[in-house]
């Protein structure tokens, strides 16, 4: 019996598969159209590596102007390693690592997600490589070409573009639509909304000695109904 109702449940959905979704009265025949449009990366974009390392894009340079290998080979993206320690995210680290070992041997690298390659298995790839053993390098300056004073870790990872693109979630107001409760702005951009000015907000406000500022922002473009009116 169990299995007579397993097969009609089956039999029900591949019928619903296959009618498809039910369409509108009078409706004959619905299509859909996907449009693509490529985006050109910008200041402002989001992207992120394999090990939650995400960031935005902050300046872009001509590639003679990006710091360079002593065979002359260009570095195509610059990490803040200020990221790494607050979020310990150790693995960009070492893909980075095991990215240039790889590419300096000429091998493909599969390896498991907690079983990768071992610190002494990476380090045993680059001997015999010109390379150096810690994965750093000395870069010099492609605007001046000297030499950097501290070694960089170079080497090759995974860098993918999110979805979160600065012409996407640009957004200004003057005035706008208020909530009926509050009396305040509504919050984003959908709904034409305005910017929080959240407590340390005012106080970096009140730091800088801005008062007129404040008190408009705190005021008219706010909940003070009466002046809003003037």
């Amino acid at each position: 019996e169990r299995v007579s109702i397993l097969k009609s449940m089956m039999k029900e959905r591949v019928g619903q598969l296959q009618k498809g979704d039910e369409l509108s009265p009078g409706v004959i025949k619905l299509v859909k159209v996907f449009l693509a449009m490529k985006r050109k990366l910008q200041v402002g974009d989001k992207m992120a590596g394999r090990h939650g390392n995400k960031g935005v894009v902050s300046t872009i340079v001509p590639e003679e102007d990006m710091p360079y290998l002593e065979d002359g080979t260009s570095i195509e993206i610059i990490l803040n390693p200020l990221g790494v320690p607050s979020r310990m995210n150790v693995g960009q680290i070492l893909e980075t690592n095991l990215g240039m070992a790889a590419r300096a041997v000429g091998r493909h690298m599969a390896t498991p997600v907690f079983d990768g390659a071992k610190e002494e298995e990476v380090r045993a790839l680059f001997e015999g490589t010109k390379f150096s053993p810690t994965g750093e390098e000395v870069l010099c300056d492609g605007r001046t070409g000297i030499p950097f004073r501290q070694e960089v870790m170079v080497g090759y990872i995974y860098i993918l573009k999110l979805h979160h693109l600065v012409d996407d979630k640009i957004h200004a107001r003057s005035t706008g639509p208020y909530s009926l409760v509050t009396q305040q702005p509504l919050g984003g951009k959908a709904q034409f909304g305005g910017q929080r000015l959240g407590e340390m907000e005012v106080w970096a406000l009140e730091a800088y000695g801005a008062a007129y500022t404040l008190q408009e922002m705190l005021t008219v473009k706010s909940d003070d109904v009466e002046g809003r009116k003037r």
